[in-house]
């Protein structure tokens, strides 16, 4: 006789009709369940034997309720973090614990930590890259579940979940054509780099649907202060009757209003400017605050967590990126 496989908490939670998080926090005596919801929910564990206790769960399943987390780059650091504390709180939510490791850069290094803790028996793995390039995939290598984060992986086939550019940057050409601007420029990072594709594409197409064009071509550079100071000098000088510059980036932007502020220009009455990131070092320390893009990065991480262990606990993976929405915050640089 085939033995039956043991129930998942994916499907307590759909027989009990409440959320994955919610199951667990019912099922581990956590607060803010209600007594109602507590009952359907173990009512559901027994209807199925499902086994609630981590310890037996762990030796019916083979599970150690343990996620390995490999940041790919340390140069991505500032935006692995908020991924990272975003991906262990939702990891927390249904009690499994979490590795971190740091690839530094080397593919090499990644695949070997990949295949270190899936040797350690991980359950399931995040990978952090990039939003710059592709993240070399390890999925094929490894036999446990792997999502990757803010970085597309090299292999179609994988799940994927990013910040929606093409369209954060379309709130800000939105934000900028509703309050007048029309002479707009756009300075932005290194003209290969994944992140700067997506948004060019998607401020194009934005600017299209409001009938309005660039003033110039866009600006390709560095993502530094310095070049990006140099920069809005001599497009000044080229062009003195812009009325707004769109940012790649907040330290970008930080910047382009040093330049305007050394040529007499006042922001945002004569010319306003919005950056992306909502990096608090750079948008809440410049002078005014800056009007930028929040990629939700921390709620980006709580998603892919929860989508590998909707995989790890036994649900199809459904390759593919998921793109997911950013959010445009207003502040002193663009209005008044």
């Amino acid at each position: 006789m085939k033995k039956r496989r043991p129930a998942t908490l994916i499907e307590v939670a759909e027989r009990a009709g409440v959320s994955l998080t919610t199951a667990s926090k019912a099922i581990n005596g956590k607060t803010r369940v209600s007594e109602e919801t507590r009952a359907r929910v173990m009512a559901a564990a027994r209807e199925l034997s499902f086994t609630p206790n981590p310890i037996a769960r762990g030796l019916t399943t083979g599970r150690t309720s343990t996620v390995g987390f490999i940041i790919a780059d340390s140069m991505s650091h500032r935006f692995a973090v908020p991924v990272m504390l975003g991906a262990e709180a939702a990891l927390g939510e249904i009690d499994l614990s979490m590795i971190t490791c740091d690839a530094r850069g080397d593919q090499t290094r990644s695949l070997e930590l990949a295949r270190m803790l899936a040797a350690r028996k991980v359950d399931g793995v995040l990978i952090v890259g990039d939003n710059n390039a592709d993240t070399a995939s390890v999925t094929r290598h490894v036999d446990v579940p792997v999502v990757y984060v803010y970085g597309e992986s090299d292999d179609a086939s994988d799940v994927v979940h990013m910040p929606d550019d093409h369209n954060g940057i379309g709130l800000v050409a939105d934000h900028l054509v509703g309050t007048g601007r029309r002479r707009i420029v756009h300075l932005t990072g290194p003209e290969h780099a994944t992140a700067v594709a997506h948004r060019v594409d998607g401020l194009s197409a934005r600017l299209r649907e409001h009938d309005v064009r660039l003033a110039t071509g866009v600006r390709y550079g560095h993502w530094s202060q310095r070049w990006a100071r140099a920069a809005m000098t001599a497009l000044l000088e080229e062009l003195p009757d812009i009325d707004a510059v769109l940012c790649g980036s907040d330290q970008i932007a930080s910047g382009v209003l040093v330049a305007l502020d050394e040529m007499g220009r006042r922001v945002p009455d004569d010319i306003a400017v919005t950056g992306y990131d909502n990096w608090g070092v750079f948008a809440l320390e410049t002078e005014p605050p800056l009007t930028t893009v929040d990629m939700n990065l921390e709620a980006l991480g709580a998603a892919a967590a929860r989508d590998l262990f909707t995989i790890i606990d036994g649900g199809p993976p459904h390759g593919g990126v998921r793109r997911h929405a950013c959010e445009l915050v207003v502040r002193g640089s663009s209005v008044r």
